[in-house]
Order: C-alpha cells, then structure tokens, then sequence
C-alpha cells in the first residue's frame, strides 16, 4: 500500500531533526564558556596551577562542542530559504534582521575570539587572555538572547501588523522586547547553564569515582555545587513564571500541557494530572492521575484560579496543538529533571558541610558520585523537551495567530524534502559517532598535567599545595 507523502509535514521532520541535533552542541557552549570564565578568574585570584589546568582541559570538549555547533546550526538557517521560503518572504523584515544580528554580533565575537583564549596561553598577557575567554562566554550567550528573541516573538508577536501577506514592523524595539521574550532568554540561559554545570560536575565524579586524580576534579566538583546553589532554584522559578507566561498569552499551549479537555471556570478547584492517557480522537483522557488544587498552585499560588483554563474543546480541532501526549509528557520530563536537579544540589551541599567532599573522603560518597553521573546527560533531556513543548505547543502556528505552518512552508516535492532528510539523518549520525569517540578520547586522556604554567617557574613559592602533583591513585596498568 503506497502511503502519501506530504510536504509540510516532511519539511518540519527535517527542521526538527536538525534543530534537535543542533541544540545539543551550544547547550553545552554557552555555559561551559561562563564556567571557564569563573575557573580562569580562580586561576588568576589564586594562581593556584590546578584552575589553570581545569581551564586547558574542559577548553578541549568547549572547542569540540562549537565546531558541531556551527557544522549543524548553518543547515537550520538554509531551510528558511529552502523549506519555508513564504515564511522568510512574510516575515523578513524582522526574523531576517534578528538572525543578522546574531551572526554579525555573536557569532563573528564568539568565533574571533576563540583562537586567544586556545592558543593565546603564552602569548598574550593573562588580562588579555582573560577578557578574550569574557567576549567568547559573552558571544556565545548574546547569541542565546538574538535566537530567543526571534523565537519569542513567534510566540507572541508584537511591533508592527501583517499586510497583505506581510509583517510590517513599526516598532523594533517592540518587537524585540515581546510580551514573553525575558521569561524565555532567562529561562534558556539558565538552562544551558544548568545543563553545563551538570555535565561538568557528572564528568568529574565519574573521574574521582574511577580514582583518577581525586583531589584535582574534587575542585572542579566544588565549584559546580556552589554555582548550582543560585542556579537550579532559580531555574524551578522562571519555569513557573514561564508558565504562567503561557497561561496568559497562550491558551491553547496550556490546554495541551494539562491535557485539559473540558474549560476549568474560574473559583473552582483546579487538579493537576501528574498523568494521564490522552486520546485526541474521543477528546478525552482514558485515564488520569490528579493532585487536587495541584494546577490552582502552579498557576496561581492558591487553590482556586482567578481566571478560567480553557479546555482544547474551545478550539476547533484543527485550531488545537497536536500530539497532546508528547506535549503533556515533554513538559513534566522537564520539569521532573529540574527538581531532581535541585534535589542532587541540596543533598551534595549537605555532604559538603559534613566534611564528605574533602579531597581524602570524597571517593568514598559513591551513590553521590553516581548520582552525579546520572544526572550528567539528563540536562540535554529537559531542554530537548522545553522545545518540544515550546514549538509543538505553538502549533499550527509557525506565527502564533499570524501565520499558519501549512502557509509558511514552501511548496516541494515531496520525494524532494524526504531525499534530504534522510541525508540529514544520515549526516548527523555520522557527525554524532563522530563526536562522542573524539569526545571520549579527551576523557580517557584526561587533564594535560605537563603544560607549561604562564607565570610560574620553578622557585616559584605556591600558597597552596596544588591537587595536580598528587599522582594517579589507579593502578599503573589502568593508567597506561
């Protein structure tokens, strides 16, 4: 049986497989760059030798993440022309100026910086270095803002109106600062920078768990405990007002969220399905598991709402975003990550006051070490998810209430668009092989303890014994 292609559909797969695989590489970019601003400036205030090899080392896996990045982010921007040409043709004058200023301000800063804060060790003087490694985190993450603020105004458009067909901007400043622009570059800076913290903290446990230079990633294990003190509540907080974002400007969205059928009238108490089956056909769930009042706290810190949640029966069904599991379910893998985040903070602060994270103790925490380990890739999941929440739930809509997606795609063959996709598919899973053995070939190499220190020499009198000349503690033959 000959099943029918179509186009549209086929030209979202491929933006979503090469946006999914794309954000995994800046995720990790744009923290790990604040995280090497932090460990350089430790360098410079201590100038104790092992920040300095922290910075040498974790700059290795920062270059390998930026190449992948700029490798798979080029093939996104060359679909607008290609698979969403009206969408460009309608909205240019905006969308097209935003994605400039990224490239011309953030990546041109990020890319002419990098090569001083690789190579310039010994080459330049330390506060030339430094401010260099500044503008490569400050590049990269003003590339977060210019993509959030393009994508923010997809959600909530603002600054101008269409006309015959196209979006006329009358104010751009408007338009850049949308109703929701702040929650979301907020919420995804905090997210990159959380998912950094914890691949870098579930990398170092997973050496000092193997007894590979304990007291040196102890270090590194410290100071991303004492950063995800700020960051991993302060995350759970803009989520919730992301939320309730949503609740004011998008309707439909939190609809699919809560897999909420049936409009909850304001005064009334308002349940929380932690889960549910939900069935688009007979517009209803199967089954649910509620916490009574649970949405009431979500949306508005009490029991009852003071305005309605509507119900995806309020929207003709074509009007309503599809897939409501895979919304409903991405948006409390997310939020489930987030908590287990803050919980694995609090319960290694705890360690960390009773004396067990000491550079002698610390290999003795194992269920910490591996809870850390655990935790490493689950950054990746939440924010993969956040986007699936964030884009789907804005469907049909490539402009929320503007501009339909069946209207922005361009209009392919489409033996055309599947021929490209699995050229993508294919690719990137090569580029993806590729990277984790590259990747695992750092780790197994491990830290470079022989590199020439810029200021030391040998009568140089330390402060501090450094953790970097206490040796391997693994057998001679596991070090080979």
């Amino acid at each position: 049986m000959d099943i029918p292609l179509d186009s549209v559909m086929l030209s979202r797969m491929q933006f979503a497989l090469t946006s999914i695989f794309h954000m995994l590489w800046p995720v990790l970019t744009t923290g790990m760059a604040i995280y090497l601003v932090i460990i350089e400036g430790l360098w410079l205030k201590t100038r104790d030798p092992d920040y300095y090899f922290h910075a040498r080392f974790w700059a290795k896996l920062y270059v390998l993440n930026f190449g992948v990045g700029v490798a798979t982010g080029l093939p996104m921007e060359f679909q607008f022309g290609t698979n969403w040409a009206p969408f460009s043709e309608a909205v240019g004058d905006f969308f097209g100026s935003i994605l400039g200023f990224e490239g011309a301000m953030a990546f041109m800063l990020e890319a002419g910086f990098l090569g001083i804060m690789l190579f310039g060790w010994e080459r330049v003087p330390p506060v030339v270095h430094y401010i260099s490694t500044i503008m490569v985190a400050f590049g990269a993450n003003l590339s977060t803002f210019w993509i959030l603020a393009a994508n923010s105004w997809m959600q909530t458009p603002a600054g101008g109106e269409m006309v015959d067909g196209k979006f006329v901007v009358h104010d751009y400043f408007q338009a850049i600062l949308n109703p929701s622009m702040l929650n979301s570059v907020t919420h995804m800076f905090l997210a990159t920078l959380e998912t950094s913290l914890f691949v870098i903290g579930g990398i170092s446990a997973w050496y000092i768990l193997n007894r590979r230079h304990e007291a040196f990633f102890a270090k590194a294990l410290k100071v991303i405990i004492a950063a995800a003190i700020a960051v991993a509540p302060l995350q759970i907080y803009i989520g919730h007002v992301s939320g309730e974002r949503v609740y004011q400007d998008q309707p439909s969205k939190l609809a699919a969220i809560e897999a909420r059928w049936e409009t909850l009238p304001a005064g009334q108490p308002a349940p929380w399905s932690v889960l549910a089956w939900p069935d688009a056909a007979a517009e209803t769930n199967r089954w649910e598991v509620n916490i009574p009042n649970g949405l009431g706290y979500i949306l508005e810190l009490q029991p009852t709402l003071s305005e309605p949640v509507l119900g995806l029966k309020e929207w003709p069904a074509s009007d309503r975003p599809p897939m409501t599991g895979l919304i409903f379910y991405s948006f409390r893998l997310m939020a489930g990550i987030g908590f287990f985040f803050a919980g694995l903070m609090l319960l290694s602060i705890l360690q960390w006051l009773r004396g067990q994270l000491a550079a002698e103790a610390i290999a003795q925490q194992r269920w910490l070490l591996r809870a850390w380990i655990f935790a490493a890739p689950l950054g990746y999941l939440a924010v993969e998810s956040g986007w699936i929440v964030r884009e789907v739930g804005r469907q049909p809509w490539t402009v929320y209430g503007l501009i339909r997606t069946s209207d922005a795609a361009s209009h392919l063959p489409a033996a055309g668009v599947l021929t490209s996709l699995l050229f993508f598919a294919g690719v990137y899973t090569l580029l993806l092989v590729a990277t984790l053995y590259f990747g695992s070939r750092i780790l197994r190499n491990g830290p470079n303890l022989d590199l020439p220190i810029p200021g030391l020499t040998a009568d140089t009198d330390l402060k501090t014994t450094p953790a970097t000349f206490i040796p391997d503690q693994r057998p001679a033959e596991a070090q080979q």
